[in-house]
């Protein structure tokens, strides 16, 4: 059988594919010419992307031999799911594999905005020596609101309370007994609510018509002057012009954002003039770890499939 894979991979999925007798091509940039991408794609059996290839029903019609398409990741809005099911294709993911990257990017997020190591470092190696510009905060007693709270966000909230951070939640599909709400202590409330409270907003969110920006001027009126915005999900949960009139008038902290509405970032975007939005290439999940067990779970998943 023939496997294409269109974007980046990690080499041990490969290899197991290759050792159960898959003919595996491998052109992690092939996501990006599209008449190359029907080519190669036309006689293969197993299509595995990330978030860039778009698989949507035009390019399902013209893969008659298509089973099935294997997600390096989580997120599907770039995969036409009722396509797939009417052109009899499985959609796989990796579901839970870079869960802890995710969460750990999080508090790796909260810490550089409270304690700026490696800026206090620079500085110093620039022959300053400032210590109250660098004399910041705690994370203890700070409260991180999570806007989602599946497997991602009850990783981050195990974390964030580990550190003595109160963490309060809003997911309208998280219900009374379970176990975001019993068993992580995660405080759940509705959205304005949990906007208002929280020193630093994560979302955790797929993109769908009800997220496409979930985050705008009227939602971030809400928040803390000062208050951060996390976004390790989707870049079109936030609407762009929006944060960036709320940063730069100082009406919020700042953002941390991982993803963008259009990736990668236009060098020209305003939100990369601002001191206080760092924008991250699309890595909380992207850890060596995390990279070996998203490849390793989608070939696993293959191979049981088709019964190599």
């Amino acid at each position: 059988m023939k496997a294409v894979i269109t974007e980046l991979n990690w080499p041990v999925g490969i290899d197991m594919l290759r050792e159960k007798g898959f003919t595996v091509i491998y052109q992690p940039e092939l996501w990006k010419d599209r008449e190359a991408l029907v080519q190669e794609t036309a006689d293969a059996e197993i299509l595995i992307v990330r978030n860039q290839t778009q698989v949507d029903e035009a390019l399902l019609q013209q893969v008659p031999h298509l089973q099935i398409v294997g997600r390096l990741g989580v997120g599907l809005d770039n995969i036409d799911l009722k396509a797939a099911e009417q052109a009899g294709v499985e959609v796989i993911t990796a579901k839970n594999a870079n869960a802890a990257s995710v969460a750990e990017y999080v508090i790796s997020a909260m810490f550089h905005v409270t304690r700026p190591l490696a800026e206090a470092a620079l500085d110093v190696k620039g022959g300053n020596w400032d210590r109250r510009g660098f004399t910041k905060g705690e994370l203890y007693g700070k409260t991180l609101g999570l806007i989602g709270t599946g497997e991602t966000g009850i990783r981050a909230a195990d974390r964030a309370k580990s550190l003595g951070m109160h963490v309060i939640g809003y997911d309208p599909f998280v219900k009374t007994y379970d176990y975001a709400v019993m068993e992580t202590g995660i405080d759940m409330m509705e959205l304005d609510a949990a906007l208002q409270q929280a020193d630093f907003i994560s979302l955790h969110v797929p993109l769908t018509p009800a997220t496409k920006h979930l985050i705008n001027r009227e939602r971030m009126k809400q928040m803390k002057p000062g208050s951060w915005v996390i976004n390790s999900s989707r870049g079109g949960v936030i609407e762009e012009n929006d944060l960036y009139d709320m940063i730069q008038t100082e009406e919020i902290g700042g953002a941390f954002l991982d993803v963008v509405e259009k990736e990668p970032v236009d060098p020209d975007h305003p939100l990369l003039t601002l001191g206080n939005c760092f924008i991250t290439p699309h890595i909380a999940g992207l850890t060596e770890e995390a990279q070996s067990r998203t490849s390793k779970m989608i070939a696993e998943e293959i191979i049981q499939r088709v019964g190599k």
